[in-house]
C-alpha cells in the first residue's frame, strides 16, 4: 500500500516538476500599467465582457476623459460567415464564420489617437443538414468563442501598453 502511494506522490510530482519547467501558468490577472480607462465609440457585442474583464483587473472604467489614464475607443466589428467547401452534388458541406474587431488607444496627454488596431478571429466547422439544430448550436458557440478570444487579445494588447509610451510603427499591429 505505501509503494502504491510514493509511486503516485512520485508521478504527481513528476507531473507537476514538467509542468512548470515548460512555462506553464494559470491565466490569472493581466499586467496592466494603468488603474482606469475611459471607453469611448460603439458598443459593440463584446462591450460587456471586455468590461467585466477589466473590473477583474481591478480597472475603474471613468465616464470622462480628464479623468482617465488611457482612452479606448471601440471602432466597429464584423461577422461573417463563408462557404468553405461544397460536396459533390453542390450542398455546402464546410462554413467558415469570420469575426473582426477595430480599436484604437490613446493616452490623454497625448492629442493624437494611435493607429488603428485589428483582432481577427476566424473558425472552420463541418455542416450536415440532417443535424441542423446541433449545427446552427455550433455556430452560436463558435462565435461566442471568437468573442471571447477577442476580448482576451484586446487585454494582452493593453497589458503591453505602458501609460505616456504611445505605439511606433515599428512596432507590430498583430
Amino acid at each position: 500500500m505505501k509503494k502504491l502511494f510514493y509511486c503516485q506522490f512520485s508521478i504527481l510530482l513528476l507531473c507537476a516538476t514538467i509542468l512548470t519547467a515548460c512555462g506553464f501558468q494559470l491565466r490569472g490577472a493581466a499586467d496592466l500599467s494603468f488603474h482606469n480607462i475611459y471607453i469611448q465609440g460603439a458598443t459593440l457585442s463584446i462591450s460587456k465582457d471586455l468590461k467585466k474583464r477589466l473590473a477583474v483587473n481591478e480597472i475603474t472604467i471613468v465616464n470622462s476623459p480628464e479623468k482617465a489614464e488611457l482612452m479606448l475607443e471601440l471602432i466597429s466589428e464584423s461577422s461573417e460567415k463563408r462557404i468553405l467547401s461544397l460536396s459533390g452534388k453542390g450542398v455546402v458541406s464546410e462554413y467558415q464564420l469570420f469575426y473582426r474587431v477595430l480599436f484604437r488607444l490613446r493616452d490623454p496627454s497625448s492629442e493624437t489617437w494611435e493607429a488603428v488596431q485589428t483582432i481577427e478571429e476566424r473558425r472552420d466547422y463541418s455542416f450536415d443538414n440532417t443535424q441542423l439544430l446541433a449545427k446552427e448550436g455550433e455556430e452560436v458557440r463558435l462565435n461566442d468563442d471568437m468573442h471571447k478570444d477577442a476580448v482576451r487579445e484586446i487585454m494582452r494588447r493593453l497589458s503591453v501598453h505602458k501609460a505616456g509610451m504611445p505605439r511606433t510603427a515599428e512596432q507590430p499591429d498583430n
